[in-house]
């Protein structure tokens, strides 16, 4: 190993992903940084999964190693994992995500030219089930003020210093699916990220992944987040929730469909959110839709095509 380059542990919760987990693997393996410390978290798996894992870890003792332990979810595999890391540098991949080659050696030369960055993040591809490209992750550059819009940061694209993330706490555990954007809230409440313009992973998205399985906790998670470190759930929120309580499309693979009944639904679910401070969002919420817009998402209603409401 070259003392020279920081250790860098990489985590990867994981529980039934035999489908997944060995391109994973082969992605952190392949990575051509030499100083990598590679943790495997199995919850319990009842497939394959810990098999695989062990085949490797067989081939590669002295880069990887399993722990094998019931968990209460995914933040605290990576709590276990965190508290069992040597690594100046800590990173977690899912366990249906992958790597691009060079991806470490990329992210630790810009923490080193970055010594007042907690972490830096690239750019990302969604796939899906073949690993197939599907979309660019949107990723945007850090700025406290619109994280709060967004979680534009890409997981298994981001770095992070191993003593910033002890710092603030590690992982939350109350948090089952948006433990991650919890994360980066609760980060940029006292230190900065870097984005640099560099294809790091690729973000694997089908109809099992736990977000769009769990996308009611999702936005909960979410929203409590929000009203936690920055007192308000705006209204880019407050409407994609509004929006899939009353129709459950997910959102990815089923775009939200805008519609006026979403829109004066989303007054009603942002105000319950926002009741501490309703103005400010009844403010927001009055300046996003435009009179044309209005009138178009009111003609599209059934009440106003049944009733000859329509206007013109």
């Amino acid at each position: 190993m070259d003392a020279k380059l920081p250790l860098v542990t990489i985590i990867t919760p994981c529980l039934n992903m035999e489908s997944f987990i060995r391109k994973t693997i082969e992605s952190v393996l392949s990575q051509d940084y030499p100083n990598i410390e590679y943790i495997l978290v199995d919850g319990g798996s009842t497939d394959r999964t810990a098999e695989v894992i062990c085949e490797f870890v067989a081939q590669y003792p002295d880069r990887m190693r399993l722990i094998v332990e019931p968990d209460g979810g995914v933040a605290e595999a990576l709590e276990k994992g965190l508290a069992a890391a040597k690594g100046k540098v800590f990173a977690y991949i899912n366990a249906d995500d992958t790597y691009f080659p060079g991806a470490v050696r990329t992210a630790v030369h810009w923490l080193q030219e970055n010594p007042d960055n907690a972490g830096v993040y690239g750019n990302a591809y969604w796939i899906d089930n073949d690993g197939k490209r599907i979309d660019s992750y949107p990723t945007e550059p850090f700025h406290k003020e619109t994280l709060v819009k967004s979680c534009y940061i890409c997981q298994p694209a981001c770095f992070l210093r191993a003593d910033v993330l002890r710092s603030v706490g590690g992982f939350d555990t109350e948090y089952q699916v948006a433990f991650d954007y919890e994360l980066w809230l609760r980060l940029a409440q006292t230190h900065e990220l870097l984005k640099i313009e560099a294809l790091l992973a690729n973000s694997r998205m089908h109809r099992s992944n736990k977000t769009l399985r769990q996308r009611t906790v999702g936005f909960e998670e979410a929203c409590r987040a929000l009203r936690k470190y920055y007192g308000y759930v705006p209204f880019r929120w407050a409407h994609s929730y509004a929006s899939f309580l009353l129709d459950q499309r997910d959102q990815f693979f089923e775009p939200l469909r805008p519609s006026f009944t979403k829109f004066v639904f989303s007054l009603i679910v942002g105000t319950l959110l926002n009741w501490s401070s309703p103005f400010r969002f009844w403010k927001e919420w009055s300046g996003v839709m435009s009179l044309g817009a209005f009138v178009r998402r009111w003609n599209d209603t059934w009440v106003a095509r049944r009733m000859g409401m329509l206007i013109r």
